[in-house]
């Protein structure tokens, strides 16, 4: 993988759009490979540019940035999309996680918190601004009620060390944290996730605060 990242820039505000490219220009590591201000746009300049990663603004004309993003990750999987928005209600960030966002920041985030979003994303894991993953835990929290099987029996082939793993992701744990919280290797915690997120179906960290909830793992 090439060291620079490559990025779309996606805002239908010109001014923000312009101010984001200057300042992502100014980041070491990133290139900026285009900017529009639609999502019509942004589907097509995807597939003429192929970015890294997409920064994404959700309310758009045309089309908006959930549908833009579900069709860009139906076309191009590997391209990661990091939503930028004002917006940080609970329909706003499950539609764009649904669609397959990988990260989702407000935009008071500063340059260091976007970089970050970036390399996260980029390196097939998620970044999610404090706020919106406290909104996250929340909604499902109060909105979806706990399910375990009984006899404590684990959802979709569990074993116990990977549930122990997925509880401590929910928390809000690291890898390295996990693995010192579990006197395992780091290497040990990356076997066991992959394993949880194959035997779940889930693509990121996000989705498995979500199915930690809906499965009473969450510790």
């Amino acid at each position: 993988m090439n060291d620079t990242a490559r990025i779309l820039v996606v805002d239908d505000q010109t001014v923000v759009r312009e101010g984001l490219v200057l300042l992502l220009e100014l980041l070491p590591g990133i290139e900026v490979a285009g900017a529009c201000g639609d999502g019509e746009q942004a589907v097509a300049m995807v597939a003429d540019l192929e970015p890294d990663v997409v920064l994404m603004d959700l309310r758009m004309p045309r089309m908006d940035g959930v549908e833009a993003t579900r069709r860009i990750k139906e076309a191009h999987p590997q391209v990661g999309i990091v939503v930028l928005t004002t917006y940080a209600d609970d329909e706003s960030i499950f539609a764009a996680l649904r669609a397959g966002a990988r990260g989702y920041l407000t935009k008071d985030a500063d340059a260091d918190e976007i970089a970050r979003a970036v390399a996260a994303v980029r390196g097939g894991a998620s970044q999610l601004d404090p706020a919106v993953q406290r909104r996250l835990v929340e909604a499902v929290a109060v909105g979806e009620r706990p399910r375990r099987g009984g006899g404590g029996t684990l959802p979709d082939g569990l074993t116990r060390r990977e549930a122990e793993v997925l509880t401590l992701i929910a928390q809000g744990r690291s890898n390295a944290e996990i693995a010192g919280d579990l006197f395992i290797s780091e290497a040990t915690v990356k076997t066991h996730i992959n394993n949880l997120f194959a035997k779940a179906n889930l693509r990121d960290r996000a989705q498995a605060v979500t199915y930690a909830f809906r499965h009473g793992l969450s510790g």
